[in-house]
């Protein structure tokens, strides 16, 4: 029945990513208050990247082995998009705790990179050979100390 609306299962796993996509926005941007701080929100979006480390989570390893197959062919790479988009908001924030008084950070586009490598790398590794809720908080934590102005 499925093919009745998609040509491939590539069409569907594109599909189930969009949407997973969508569902992450939607849980971020509902639990930001019209009163949060930077930092606040950052350590928001920590939390949730954080929940999505600890599961156990088949379709990570789905989607990492057919963008490994099909890096050449996806010229609209989605895993890159979303990274990218990741780097952006990121950047934003961090720019904006700087402007508040929050953060202190000479590269914003430089630490928002940081630290998306570092979320992607910890994923692969949870992923792999797994990680524990105790090392993802440390590396969560180094990240927020990294930035927050004592």
């Amino acid at each position: 029945g499925l093919y009745l609306y998609f040509d491939s299962t590539e069409q569907i796993l594109l599909e189930i990513l969009q949407m997973e996509a969508e569902e992450t926005d939607d849980i971020f941007s509902e639990n930001i208050t019209e009163g949060d701080t930077a930092a606040d929100i950052l350590t928001l979006f920590l939390k949730e990247q954080k929940k999505e480390l600890l599961q156990k989570n088949t379709l990570t390893v789905a989607v990492y082995e057919y963008f490994f197959e099909n890096r050449q062919a996806d010229k609209n790479n989605m895993l890159r998009k979303q990274f990218d988009a990741g780097v952006r908001v990121l950047e934003k924030l961090i720019e904006t705790g700087i402007a508040s008084g929050e953060f202190y950070c000479e590269n914003p586009k430089g630490a928002a990179s940081n630290i998306m490598y570092v979320l992607e790398g910890m994923k692969i590794n949870a992923q792999t050979f797994g990680i524990s809720e105790k090392k993802v908080d440390e590396q969560l934590l180094y990240i927020m100390e990294g930035l927050i102005i004592d």
